[in-house]
């Protein structure tokens, strides 16, 4: 123990003492422990209640398995790493660490620093203890009918998994390489799997479900300035809490709200696969984000997930049904104003351009331009606040670097170039869209026969790519674009750089990842 917590410690233990001789309860005594040593120890509430009661990390985690053992539960992965985690404000107890944490220390999670009740749906205050005065208590009607929520050994040992990478993440500072190993992968695939069988097969109070709301959309906010990896764990432990809450049927409107939660989460991971390279996964779940969308009945959300889905095919597999999907969510979308609106049929201009290459027919060119116009008239109609969500709606910097690309790839040099130009100013983060649109800069210049510029864009574009983002996601397009530069100039001085930078040492790639 450092000589910080020692001094911690010890004015926690004159104050226990001075309230125990005063008959002051458990709880009184960790808030008075918690005003006295916040400003100088910054000791949280969860850590004063522990002190409170004068024990050790180890006893409460001893108290924890034993209720999991009452309650005939497979013994639970807590050790004292997570549990000081909690205590010093770096992560967040689950809902079931929560719930069994509340009945150690006896009070609700707004005691212990944690706002929303209890996921078992009723209080934890001492027993015999009302009003300051003594008095038996007998459980009422709800306390007998509800019993905690289960969750399985798999569950656990999943979010365990992706609680370990996360705390690694948080190690390295970002400053090595993440990958995106078989664990990870096994955990992501298990937490999806259980997430469908839920849907197929829950009692939560509304302000949680505000709180996963929310945390849903931070997420969505955090999809162009979080490394992939990293906000995959995170996205993927807020969806194995949404998927507890509904392993009991729920009311109809709660339920609504859970199936929505589940719908963007499964697109969310989805489109973090995508940029991963793992196309395998983001097909499943934009599957799964499918069937907890349908379960809404939301025609918008529906046409949403879909529309994020056809990127799948059309960066890594088969642009004919890239056009067959995009065409499936306009359809969905009908007449309503929403993103997919917009991104469906630039998703399906791109899938065109991609058919037709850069020496394209008219008749192509004019079809994809007219499916470009569609989408631009629709973002006009959408809400101001979708035209701001990069991840759950449609902004007008995507729809810039999206008409870019087809541009690019019919052959349009002149429009594309000027397109490009405005989408590169409007993008502040996102160093993965970046790094495509500089390279339809560097493929613009190559079809005008610039080549030299044309290397010189590209190698740049590949130098900022740190090792976070080096994923197959961009690798693909980057190579393709180095067969062109082969092809035109083989013997060109610049093309050592540009593919010094495309094959430097980078993550792993998951095993059946890419295409």
């Amino acid at each position: 123990m450092s000589g910080r917590q020692h001094r911690e410690t010890e004015i926690a233990r004159r104050i226990r003492a001075r309230g125990l001789a005063a008959g002051h309860t458990t709880a009184q005594i960790a808030d008075e422990i918690h005003e006295t040593c916040t400003t100088q120890f910054n000791t949280t509430r969860i850590k004063a209640h522990r002190l409170s009661y004068g024990i050790a990390l180890a006893d409460v985690i001893e108290q924890v398995r034993a209720l999991f053992e009452r309650d005939k539960k497979p013994t639970p992965g807590i050790g004292e790493t997570l549990l000081s985690a909690y205590e010093s404000g770096l992560k967040r107890p689950g809902p079931e660490y929560m719930h069994y944490l509340c009945t150690v220390y006896r009070v609700e999670p707004l005691a212990l620093g944690f706002d929303g009740p209890c996921i078992c749906g009723h209080g934890h205050r001492m027993p015999g203890v009302l009003g300051g005065e003594e008095r038996p208590l007998l459980p009422t009607e709800r306390e007998l009918t509800i019993s905690p929520m289960v969750t399985e050994p798999d569950a656990e040992e999943d979010e365990n998994i992706l609680r370990r990478k996360l705390l690694n993440l948080l190690k390295t500072d970002g400053t090595s390489p993440d990958e995106l190993d078989g664990p990870v992968l096994g955990a992501a695939e298990g937490i999806r799997r259980r997430m469908d069988e839920t849907l197929v097969s829950a009692t939560v109070s509304a302000a949680m479900l505000d709180q996963w709301e929310e945390a849903t959309y931070s997420f969505g906010r955090q999809y162009t300035t979080t490394a992939p990896l990293r906000l995959l764990c995170d996205v993927l432990l807020e969806l194995s809490a949404v998927r507890t809450a509904m392993s009991r049927r729920q009311p109809i409107d709660l339920q609504e709200r859970l199936c929505r939660m589940a719908a963007q989460l499964s697109g969310l991971c989805g489109m973090i696969m995508i940029n991963l390279g793992d196309h395998r996964l983001a097909r499943s779940f934009f599957r799964t984000g499918r069937t907890a969308a349908d379960e809404t009945g939301d025609r918008a959300l529906r046409a949403w997930i879909i529309a994020r889905e056809s990127l799948v095919p059309l960066y890594f597999g088969d642009a004919r049904e890239a056009i067959h999907l995009a065409k499936q969510s306009r359809d969905l979308a009908g007449s309503t104003p929403c993103p997919a609106q917009a991104m469906a049929p630039v998703v399906e201009a791109r899938a065109l351009a991609m058919l037709s290459g850069a020496d394209s027919k008219k008749e192509v060119v004019d079809q994809a331009k007219r499916a470009l116009a569609r989408a631009r008239n629709a973002f006009t109609h959408m809400k101001n606040e979708e035209k701001e969500d990069v991840a759950f709606g449609y902004t007008e910097k995507q729809l810039y670097f999206y008409q870019g690309d087809v541009l690019t790839k019919l052959g349009q040099t002149i429009e594309a170039e000027v397109v490009l130009d405005q989408a590169l100013e409007k993008y502040q983060d996102h160093i993965l869209d970046q790094t495509l649109i500089r390279l339809d800069q560097a493929q613009c210049k190559l079809i005008d026969g610039d080549v030299d510029e044309a290397i010189s864009i590209a190698t740049r574009a590949m130098e900022m790519v740190s090792n976070d983002y080096l994923t197959d996601f961009i690798v693909r397009p980057a190579a393709l674009l180095e067969r062109a530069f082969i092809s035109c100039a083989p013997g060109h001085q610049g093309l050592d750089a540009y593919q010094a930078q495309l094959r430097r040492p980078r993550r792993l790639e998951p095993k059946g990842g890419g295409a």
